[in-house]
């Protein structure tokens, strides 16, 4: 095994954009992609180890950038500064998450016929409107994500399969709010799945959150450990 990476910067509305792109060079020819979209910082580098723990899983991965290149944030008053943006024009967002899936396919070592998306917070919300706008993947799973609809319509039927890991103290994601998801994407005719885990709440995956004192806001290593093992069963089974 050879795990690389290489910085990848590509064009989408708006301007430039800025991701690191990982794969085993060992082996050869193409391979499913996975497209890694991140949380509410933007992309760094969890962002790419998480790239590269894909690409060893015998996937090429792109840990891809919605916000703009070098606009990127760090925790405090400033840390929703580039997704409220987002959040307050989904069009454009996803019109830049099919711009970084390009970017993804574009690549030598993906086979383009054979991709998918996971997100994390923000970036699990992302992988829900690329399946709800219909945007080419086969899967995706969203990490601790935000599910509330954006204001266009869904496609119907959703084509693409989605996992859903969900902390079930999540503030951001009462029970209300998952019921609600669920409905949805039944309404839409997807082929959904929801993993609750007790005891662990938002940002779950999250290792710089470890002894957060933020209520419902933290690492959980048995979530976290178990919503990746989930994750690799689902796209083996995607990727069939």
């Amino acid at each position: 095994m050879a795990v690389e990476r290489r910085t990848l910067i590509h064009d989408g509305p708006g301007g430039r954009f800025e991701g690191v792109f990982a794969w085993d060079s060992a082996h050869p020819g193409p391979r499913p992609g996975v497209l890694v979209i991140p949380n509410i910082l933007g992309q760094k580098e969890e962002d790419n180890a998480k790239a590269e723990a894909l690409a060893a899983l015998g996937y090429a991965s792109f840990a891809g950038d919605v916000y703009g290149q070098g606009k990127r944030t760090q925790r405090g008053p400033e840390a929703s500064r580039y997704m409220d943006e987002m959040n307050a024009d989904r069009a454009l967002l996803r019109d830049r998450l099919d711009a970084s899936l390009s970017a993804l396919k574009a690549q030598p070592e993906v086979d383009a016929a054979k991709t998918a998306a996971i997100g994390f917070c923000f970036g699990g919300k992302c992988v829900l409107d690329m399946a709800r706008s219909g945007l080419d993947i086969l899967g995706g799973v969203s990490f601790h994500g935000v599910y509330d609809r954006p204001d266009y319509d869904n496609v119907s039927p959703i084509r693409t399969k989605l996992l859903i890991c969900h902390g079930w103290d999540d503030p951001l994601g009462k029970p209300e709010t998952v019921v609600a998801l669920g409905q949805e994407l039944t309404q839409s005719g997807a082929d959904w799945q929801i993993h609750a885990y007790g005891n662990a709440g938002h940002a779950f995956t999250d290792a710089s959150m470890r002894g957060s004192t933020i209520p419902g806001v933290a690492y959980e290593e048995r979530a976290d450990r178990r919503s990746w093992q989930a994750m690799q069963n689902f796209l083996s089974e995607v990727f069939a």
